[in-house]
């Protein structure tokens, strides 16, 4: 095995070999105390931030090695004080100066990785949050408590379950590590070039195949990965060259990636992060979730394929072999590289734990590269696969535990339940005005912050109210998890949009407002799933299959106007913004509007049936 000279790739593989070691101690020996599992689950995914993310100038690495030594010397803490942290009584014994000395170094290396991996603004949000907690009685109206003192602070923090050592923090530690493991062996293993190929051999090469391809691969990948940069980057790469070959502007070609890159973390039966973490925070299995996503993601992906379809026909866009090259090798001979996905998926519907199901996932690869003589990794590859799948689960630990931090104090504060009596009284108990501030709300947060972050922090400032005004706990956290998602494609910042528009060569800004554009219907079915379940398999037969129905067909419409073609091209500008209308009226969950929208719907399609019959016929 051929290790680079550079102490940093060193270090780091041997911080994420103990990593893997330590996780699969608690998987398959023994787990641990939560106060002590997590905390050194954390303290893996610190070192590993703190040698892959190195501060800039050569003589700021005392401060790397620094970081290093509070890190260990945390580690060392949470070890030799288990059973004293274990035993006290949460809120009646005092902390002693050794555990607040232990907060403020953890919170100060935490957010110093947070700066380094996730930005300025989640850093910005949680020292706005630590603020709050310290200065609130001096903060105005509805806002305004009486603080938590330096005591309450640490109990809070980094001595029991409700702060950085939350249930955020636990289900990473506990099966999202092994997930995350999963998703990066199964990729660099030949699977994630398997779903890319598949989506480029069945996509349709006389209408918009390319497109196609993009929307196909992308939703296959992002049940695998779940994350929309990564699954941008991955496939975006092949098909947005293709797209614009085939006639489709840099513009279109990016923001057609974009959305069908964001659309993995909805879609079953491996969603993004947040789903995962949604089971955790609502107490439910995890299969529950999937089921419950199942028809949304298909009506997300359903109308992205019609789009491109009918954007192709609109601007008769016909791809020939001439044009469009895929390339794409035999799939026959490789499916077996997809048995590992097909354990996970499996196990996880047959009710295993999610722990298990990925471990027998990352077993599967293991083993089928081991059979696969002519493009297995070597084991040299897969040392650098595991660290990189470390680094990656580093990624996802990071947010969890930063985000404990503005969990604990939105509760200890009451600021969720202050919150929810203001949007009540700014709603009058109007259900459609706390949706629609919610919605506005989970944006501007998901804007700003990652999705898991996006999403821990929607559901303690916004799920409470929702369920106030009578929505079921699983609609409500679906709301606010989908506009987290949805914002990572919205102006003014897109990070999906940007990466797709880089790639392509293409205006950023105008890439983020189309692709804002084309995922509309994204917009209105959180809204329907909260007005009828019954989209969340929530209800009757009969439910589930009329309200599906009407959204099929609302999302057909929508894909219509949008593309500006229906059976024949909409050149004028009313008749895409009536059929818009007409769309938006069908998907909307009210009786009255849906039957309007869909005669209305049939009217049109029977007028443009009919003028494209005569045209043909007067050739």
């Amino acid at each position: 095995m051929k290790l680079a000279a550079e102490p940093k790739k060193i270090i780091a593989g041997a911080i994420a070999v103990c990593w893997i070691l330590y996780q699969l101690y608690l998987a398959l020996i023994s787990p641990l105390h939560p106060l002590l599992q997590n905390p050194l689950h954390l303290m893996f995914a610190l070192g590993i931030v703190f040698v892959y993310y190195p501060t800039g100038p050569r003589w700021w690495r005392l401060i790397d090695g620094l970081a290093g030594g509070i890190i260990m010397f945390i580690g060392y803490y949470y070890v030799t004080e288990t059973e004293r942290i274990q035993t006290r009584i949460h809120y009646v014994d005092d902390p002693t100066q050794l555990d607040v000395v232990v907060m403020f170094l953890l919170i100060a290396v935490l957010l110093e990785a947070v700066r380094r991996t996730l930005g300025l603004n989640l850093l910005f949000f949680i020292v706005f949050f630590i603020t709050y907690a310290g200065l609130g009685q001096y903060f105005p109206g509805w806002m305004k408590f009486q603080g938590i003192d330096l005591m309450q602070f640490t109990e809070l923090m980094t001595m029991g379950p409700d702060g950085i050592m939350g249930i955020p923090l636990s289900t990473s530690a506990d099966f999202l590590f092994f997930f995350i493991m999963f998703g990066a062996f199964f990729a660099e293993a030949g699977g994630g070039k398997l779903l890319i190929d598949i989506g480029l051999k069945f996509s349709n090469a006389r209408s918009g195949g390319p497109a196609k391809a993009a929307v196909i691969s992308s939703g296959l990948m992002g049940m695998i990965s779940g994350s929309a940069v990564a699954n941008v980057t991955t496939t975006g790469v092949l098909t947005i060259p293709m797209m614009k070959k085939a006639g489709y502007t840099p513009e279109q070609a990016a923001a057609v990636e974009a959305i069908a890159s964001t659309g993995g973390q909805i879609m079953p039966p491996i969603m993004g992060v947040g789903a995962f973490i949604m089971a955790e925070m609502l107490g439910i299995k995890y299969t529950s979730i999937a089921l419950a996503a199942i028809i949304p993601a298909l009506a997300y992906y359903f109308s992205i394929f019609l789009l491109v379809d009918f954007i192709a026909k609109r601007k008769n866009i016909v791809s020939t072999e001439a044009a469009i090259a895929f390339e794409v090798g035999p799939i026959l001979p490789r499916l077996y590289l997809l048995i590992p996905a097909v354990i996970v998926v499996y196990y996880i519907l047959s009710g295993s734990s999610l722990m298990r199901a990925a471990l027998l996932g990352i077993s599967g690869v293991i083993i089928v590269n081991f059979f696969n003589r002519t493009s297995g990794l070597s084991f040299s590859e897969l040392y650098n696969c595991a660290v990189q799948g470390a680094k990656q689960a580093a990624s996802i630990a990071l947010p969890t535990a930063a985000c404990g931090i503005i969990i604990g104090i939105v509760i200890q504060s009451g600021l969720a339940t202050k919150l929810s009596g203001v949007m009540i009284a700014v709603g009058g108990n109007n259900l459609l005005i706390a949706l629609l501030l919610a919605m506005s709300g989970c944006m501007l947060l998901g804007m700003a912050l990652p999705t898991v972050a996006a999403y821990l922090v929607s559901v303690v400032l916004f799920v409470p109210t929702l369920i106030k005004l009578g929505i079921a706990p699983l609609p409500a956290n679906m709301f606010v998890f989908y506009f987290g998602i949805i914002a990572q494609i919205t102006p003014p910042v897109c990070l999906a949009s940007f990466t797709a528009a880089g790639i392509a060569g293409a205006n950023s800004w105008k890439t983020g407002w189309l692709a804002f554009a084309y995922c509309l219907v994204a917009f209105l079915v959180p809204f329907v799933f909260v007005y009828h379940p019954s989209i969340l398999l929530i209800g009757t037969v009969y439910e589930i299959v009329v309200n599906s129905a009407v959204l099929a067909v609302g999302t057909y419409f929508l894909a219509a106007a949008l593309a500006g073609y229906l059976l024949v091209p909409l050149y004028t500008v009313w008749e895409r913004l009536l059929l818009l209308a007409i769309a938006i009226l069908i998907i909307t969950p009210e009786l009255v509007s849906s039957v309007i929208g869909i005669g209305g719907g049939v009217c049109f399609l029977g007028i443009k049936y009919y003028g494209k019959k005569k045209a043909l016929s007067n050739l």
